[in-house]
């Protein structure tokens, strides 16, 4: 009997060890702005923080071979399209990520839906992605313009600024921005006086600022990002629009932006992200990986690149988890049930419409003396935490909600 037992068990252990050491194969497709106006806040960066999550993982899985494909969107829904279908029907892509740009992941969004393929967004900001465009293959990771709206907007609104104007870019991200801005400064007592579109990657904003300075709103919304918000907010200086007392709030702006901008000119400018590379011990030890993957020092890593390195973490756990990559529903089934947790965003959950959930943190931009080193760019005015920094699913209009 014992004998039996014995053999039984090395069996079962000999069995165990070959499971664990058949190889998984996994492609996964970087679906980014490589070289326009988004260029810096996801792009090149993007691509390092998948490479690390990449290394990272496999260091303790070597079983699990990983390659990396990258296509540039050029900000095109029919380019990104493209490139999607490219990824899954000829280079056989098991997952998308990234995709900066609302417009362009909406397209990618529902490619993923029809071709059964995982999709994480770290980069784009419509929070119809979890709303009423959510499907079953699609998890929207990093931020999102409900988040947005509801931690820079909220907080201005609470400090006086109740009337609003906004400069918005003309596409699906600057609409679902504005949208869900306007709707938390009238929840909370504020009027929208006015508002002017402009077309993406415009380097004059003087006639649509002098609009906003015309309309005698406290506060000057804007609803854009990247080269858009640079230029925005230092033409902005130029017309003296801060000093003659209104306020811009940079709904959407990134650390990249910032340096760009300047200190001096940034000083004050209140926003709202879900990561800050100065935050923590954790948090600067990989910023110096991605420097080295990058082989670039001079760049700041954003919330974009930490979510791509997140979220390719935890769908490799899935992949793991299920023994091997198998189809988008299955897999992103998977990743909701399992809790999220990793070195720059802790502990967190998914919800059913496919929103990751996490703290958020209200952040102002430091004046130039307050800056001890280069980077050295935010104070922290309040962290959210997850359970109010994301919409609530049944509040989202997404189908997945039962």
């Amino acid at each position: 009997m014992k004998k039996t037992i014995g053999l039984a068990a090395l069996t079962a252990i000999l069995l165990c060890g070959a499971a664990q050491a058949q190889q998984i194969n996994v492609k996964i497709g970087v679906v980014t702005d490589m070289s326009s106006l988004y260029a810096d806040i996801s792009g090149p960066g993007t691509v390092a923080a998948a490479r690390l999550a990449i290394a990272d993982f496999t260091k303790d899985h070597p079983n699990v071979k990983v390659e990396l494909l990258v296509g540039d969107h050029l900000n095109k829904p029919d380019v990104g399209t493209q490139i999607a279908n490219q990824f899954i029907d000829v280079d056989k892509a098991n997952m998308l990520i990234d995709t900066t740009n609302s417009g362009v992941a909406l397209a990618v969004s529902q490619v993923a839906a029809n071709k059964n393929t995982a999709y994480i967004v770290s980069g784009a900001a419509a929070s119809d992605l979890t709303g009423a465009k959510c499907n079953a293959q699609t998890i929207h990771w990093t931020y999102d313009t409900w988040m947005l709206a509801n931690g820079t907007g909220s907080a201005m609104v609470k400090t006086g600024g109740d009337s609003w104007y906004f400069l918005t870019a003309d596409y699906a991200f600057g609409a679902a921005l504005e949208r869900d801005t306007s709707a938390v400064v009238t929840a909370n007592g504020g009027k929208v006086v006015g508002a002017v579109k402009h077309p993406l990657n415009t380097n004059d904003f003087s006639s649509f600022l002098l609009q906003a300075q015309a309309s005698k709103a406290k506060v000057i919304g804007l609803a854009n990002a990247g080269g858009d918000t640079i230029n925005s907010i230092k033409q902005a200086a130029e017309f003296g629009i801060v000093k003659g007392g209104q306020s811009l709030a940079g709904l959407l702006v990134f650390a990249s932006d910032v340096m760009a901008i300047g200190l001096p000119t940034a000083q004050g400018l209140v926003l709202t992200e879900s990561w800050y590379w100065d935050m923590n011990d954790a948090n600067r030890a990989w910023k110096k990986r991605w420097d080295a993957e990058r082989k670039d020092a001079s760049k700041i890593p954003t919330m974009i690149h930490a979510g791509v390195y997140s979220g390719t973490l935890h769908y490799l756990k899935a992949v793991l988890a299920e023994g091997g990559p198998k189809d988008g529903k299955t897999i992103v089934a998977k990743m909701k049930s399992m809790p999220t947790d990793d070195a720059l965003f802790g502990k967190g959950t998914i919800d059913p419409n496919g929103r990751k959930r996490h703290p958020v943190y209200l952040l102002e931009v430091k004046k130039p003396e307050e800056s001890k080193y280069t980077g050295d760019i935010y104070k922290v005015r309040a962290t959210i935490p997850a359970e109010q920094a994301f919409r609530q699913p049944k509040d989202s209009g997404c189908s997945l909600v039962n």
